[in-house]
């Protein structure tokens, strides 16, 4: 089993900045790859940003390439997601993830709050 708990996240008006964490305990060896998803009130979850825990490549949704960017610490068991430039329409509930080899995403934090005023 993989524990995840996300902080970092708050309030920020348009254009400004914030940085997510997500820290990870338990079976922390079996995680190949972590992601950050966020829900929208009344749309679905969606996938914000990939990092593969190996060799730290990343991959991002069009809608945050070139704002955000994740990062992770292979000592420590953290993974990050900063954010810059953010807008109104990142506002959600921001949730990382993690995955075993070959697995779906079967650990989920229980999420954290980013809302981004106009």
């Amino acid at each position: 089993q993989v524990q995840l708990v996300e902080s970092g996240g708050g309030l920020v008006q348009a254009g400004g900045s914030l940085r997510l964490s997500c820290a990870a305990s338990g079976r922390t060896d079996s995680i190949h790859r972590m992601g950050w998803f966020r829900q929208a009130p009344g749309k679905e979850r969606e996938f914000v940003a990939i990092i593969f825990w190996s060799d730290g490549s990343t991959t991002y949704a069009d809608s945050v390439k070139g704002r955000f960017t994740m990062s992770r610490d292979n000592a420590k068991n953290t993974a990050a997601l900063q954010m810059n430039n953010l807008k109104p329409e990142d506002t959600a509930v921001y949730y990382c993830a993690a995955a075993k080899y070959l697995g779906t995403y079967e650990y989920w934090g229980q999420g954290t709050q980013v809302t981004v005023s106009s």
